[in-house]
């Protein structure tokens, strides 16, 4: 989805109105730099991060269950003490598993608070549930919609880049999942929408760095993941950065033009399908000494990506093995676009 060629894509017929109308007569704004609280920072980590519990808040019935591999000082958007979105982004380098937190704030024994979570298998072209929020409005991973400062000096950006707008419908278009509309206008844009630079566009005056980016928007375009300012596109912030940057808000509205939606989802009109089928899920023994060994098996079909809740996390293939210390209940969650099964099993610890 984020990979998508778009560049020869047609032009949606309301394109003109919604640029007019809902976008506005307003310049591209960059909304990273080097100031380290600007922009939605990450942290990569590998398979010897310890997982921690996350306590979940707002929206427990659409987020993925820790626990998560969550250092306990994992940059946090706007800094330690900020008041915004407070977005967390891990990256498991061990097993490409992508965590995405909202609002979230640590906890003195190691777990963390967050309103919204979501787990992102990187091995699988993964999708939420139809309708499901992530840790963006749209439903949609963060982490592959950054601008990001090596990906510039490499030379070239092979994905789309994450935008807001200040006022959305009820309905998305793919490859989002989810709305949070703030207009009942049926005109206004969609969670999901591509906007693309216009091929026509002349880029020569800008900086060899600043065309790497502009390049990613004529072909890849930007999609529309949250509610929040005009046409602000959301990067990391880096120390790297130079003074060009600034040179990105010279680029108006205009300059831009929506690509086709079809299809756009409603409430009355989403996919619907069966959730994934959960055979088996058991243990090897259900009885055994503190700290002994288990191995939980599963059988299941359909599914997009697997938790094991608590102990393991996210998992990939059909066994794993668990220390319990205590009589330990644990959860099989298998997800994908259509929902999520859960199945359980316990484990005596005398």
């Amino acid at each position: 989805m984020w990979n998508t060629d778009i560049s020869s894509a047609a032009v949606d017929p309301n394109s003109n109105s919604i640029l007019s109308n809902w976008v506005g007569s307003v310049n591209v704004h960059p909304d990273w730099g080097t100031d380290p609280t600007y922009g939605i920072p990450y942290v990569v980590v590998n398979g010897t991060q310890p997982l921690v519990s996350i306590n979940l808040g707002a929206y427990p019935d659409e987020s993925d269950p820790g626990p998560m591999p969550v250092p306990a000082n994992a940059p946090v958007e706007g800094g330690s003490n900020s008041s915004g979105d407070r977005h967390v982004l891990v990256l498991n380098n061990a097993n490409c598993f992508l965590y995405e937190l909202y609002n979230a704030s640590p906890n003195q024994d190691g777990s963390w608070n967050a309103d919204s979570t979501a787990v992102w298998d990187l091995l699988s072209d993964e999708q939420r549930p139809y309708t499901w929020t992530s840790a963006d409005a749209a439903g949609l991973p963060v982490f592959p919609g950054l601008v990001r400062y090596d990906e510039v000096a490499s030379g070239t950006i092979q994905h789309a880049f994450r935008f807001t707008l200040p006022r959305t419908r009820a309905a998305f278009t793919p490859p989002a999942s989810h709305w949070a509309a703030n207009t009942s206008d049926s005109s206004a844009p969609p969670m999901g929408m591509r906007l693309r630079l216009k091929a026509s566009y002349n880029i020569s005056g800008f900086s060899s760095q600043m065309q790497v980016i502009l390049n990613a928007m004529k072909k890849y375009g930007l999609i529309l993941a949250d509610n929040g300012s005009s046409l602000f596109v959301t990067g990391v912030s880096d120390s790297r950065w130079g003074s060009d940057l600034e040179s990105l808000k010279t680029v108006p509205s205009s300059a831009f033009e929506v690509v086709q939606m079809n299809p756009i989802y409603t409430n009355s009109n989403y996919p619907t399908g069966s959730a994934p089928t959960i055979s088996s899920f058991t243990a090897s023994a259900t009885h055994v000494a503190s700290g002994g060994s288990v191995t939980l098996n599963w059988d299941t079909s359909n599914e997009t990506y697997l938790i094991v809740s608590p102990g393991l996390g996210a998992v990939r293939g059909t066994s794993a093995t668990v220390n319990p210390t205590a009589t330990t209940t644990y959860k099989l969650y298998a997800t994908n676009q259509y929902g999520r099964t859960t199945s359980t099993v316990t484990v005596n610890v005398p």
